[in-house]
């Protein structure tokens, strides 16, 4: 009874506090929508740390009817919304799978458009991007439930970094989607326009729109000239709305959603991994990962105040068994690397499985590390320090191709010869030749200047061959150097070589002439 009290106190509080600041924002929609997000958000965040998870349900009623019952855009009717929702018809058994995926994500959507007043229609459109998969991943990278591309991830604020990845976080994904849909809104003045530039990008859609109103045409959504993608984008989401409207019509059966939440959000400050916080929390592996997809080590650090979604029994379990868990949180650390090396070094030089390294931090085979990268490593069994702040906010893996240091090269051809001969003399490819020097041709002609990158200690090849004119090792800026034509030095200018050349007898009458002849690096 006093857990309850406890939780109902907080609630109380928060919503005594939640009447004001929209009042005071009113005349500011963006400060009142980041409001009632964040306000939305807070109220099923406990700290179980210092708080205890109370009674957040409300009484059951069916989601669907709330969802139908927001609906606000108008129907689309053509006839690929016809063909669209005849395609779902025909595929139960994948409605079905999309369907029951959702009845975790659905009220917390659900309650984000209705504290912004937006169409509840938009609940459906992770049918659409990700049939309700928040692992998915699109071959152009886009990620999450809705799908964001990195670059529109980072304007809209969702943190990426080698712990977490924000766009295939159920409650920051679905905040920064409805900024965006709401910001595409306002632009337009549609929803089909807005939709369509979701899809498509806010810019194309203006272009598409100002051909149209150049030419005197309509620029409403299906009168411009768009992509297929984007043309089937709308009359997608209306079948789905079409299907939940009326599934009967259609021959298929919703799964019930009941109208309260299906998860509560909990946090700890303790670093904890992921597999003791599911088995706290009583529920698989995939369960857990299903309802926090964003964590992307093995460990979740209690310095980013995480926010952990949970089934409400699964909470209250999670909180008992917390405070009575006796055994290690967590067993993983970092490891900040100190200079350039493979992975199998570090492995053997900090004592740890090579293939264990590789695995958790996804280091792909034929790479290795740069200096200051952090790795993921086994925790000592006396070590009992937390990952930092510090290293949570800038922790970092920097990898590069395992390939032999190579020196950087500037020939000058002697004779026309070609580029497969030069390739063969200094052991490349001739695609790297031509890569190097940006060039398609199969001939290369006396006195044309080449790029070549050869690896470090391999020697010069002798004559005949091209004047080697520069080197750099290290892929570093080319310094000007001597000449050097089949393993002997001459000066930097053609004219100086030829006098230290005439006798021996002169150069030894004259040392300090011959000395630049030794064609030092400057």
């Amino acid at each position: 009874m006093r857990l309850i009290l406890s939780a109902m106190v907080v609630l109380l509080l928060a919503a005594c506090a939640s009447q004001a600041p929209v009042a005071n924002n009113a005349a500011d929609p963006q400060a009142a929508s980041n409001y009632l997000r964040k306000s939305a958000t807070a109220k099923e965040t406990v700290d179980v740390d210092k708080q205890s998870v109370g009674d957040l349900t409300s009484a059951d009623s069916d989601l669907w009817g709330r969802i139908r019952r927001g609906f606000q855009m108008p129907d689309l009717q053509s006839d690929l919304v016809d063909m669209q929702t005849t395609w779902y018809t025909q595929r139960p058994d994948y409605v079905q799978r999309m369907t029951e995926r959702s009845q975790k994500y659905l009220y917390h959507i659900v309650e984000e458009l209705e504290a912004r007043h937006m169409p509840t229609e938009l609940a459906l459109l992770p049918f659409i991007e990700s049939a309700f998969n928040p692992q998915a991943l699109s071959v152009a990278k886009a990620a999450g439930m809705w799908q964001f591309m990195p670059g529109t991830g980072r304007t809209y604020n969702l943190k990426r970094n080698m712990w977490q990845d924000e766009r295939r976080d159920v409650l920051a994904s679905t905040s920064a989607a409805l900024d965006y849909l709401s910001r595409l809104h306002d632009m337009f003045g549609d929803w089909y326009l807005a939709l369509a530039a979701y899809n498509w990008g806010e810019g194309n859609v203006q272009r598409a729109i100002a051909r149209n109103q150049a030419a005197g045409l309509p620029t409403d959504y299906q009168s411009l000239r768009m992509p297929n993608e984007t043309r089937n984008y709308v009359p997608k989401l209306q079948a789905v709305k079409n299907i939940i409207a009326s599934p009967k019509q259609y021959g298929l059966t919703l799964p019930d959603i009941p109208n309260h939440p299906y998860f509560v959000t909990v946090t700890t400050s303790r670093d904890i991994d992921v597999a003791v916080a599911a088995k706290l929390a009583n529920l698989s592996l995939d369960e857990f990962r299903s309802l926090n997809p964003s964590f992307a080590k093995p460990v979740i650090l209690g310095a980013t105040e995480p926010q952990i979604l949970l089934p409400f029994d699964n909470a209250s379990a999670f909180e008992k068994n917390l405070k009575s868990y006796n055994g290690q949180l967590s067993t993983w650390t970092t490891y900040t690397v100190s200079e350039r090396a493979r992975p199998a070094a570090i492995a053997e030089k900090i004592g740890v499985d090579a293939d264990t390294l590789m695995s958790v931090n996804k280091i792909p085979a034929g790479m290795r590390l740069k200096p200051g990268s952090t790795i993921v490593v086994p925790r000592g069994d006396d070590d009992d320090e937390d990952i930092s702040a510090d290293v949570a906010e800038n922790g970092a893996l920097a990898m590069e191709p395992d390939v032999p240091d190579t020196r950087k090269m500037l020939i000058r051809v002697r004779r026309k010869q070609s580029m497969a001969a030069i390739a063969g003399r200094y052991g490349v490819s001739v695609g790297q030749l031509k890569a190097w020097n940006r060039t398609h041709r199969d001939l290369a002609m006396p006195g044309q200047a080449l790029v070549l990158h050869v690896p470090v200690g391999r020697s010069v090849p002798a004559e005949p061959g091209p004047e080697r004119i520069a080197t750099s090792v290290g892929g570093a800026r080319i310094e000007r150097a001597s000449l050097a034509v089949g393993g002997k030095s001459h000066g930097a200018k053609r004219g100086a070589a030829k006098p230290a050349a005439k006798s021996a007898k002169s150069a030894k009458a004259a040392p300090a002439k011959a000395a630049p002849a030794k064609g030092k690096k400057k």
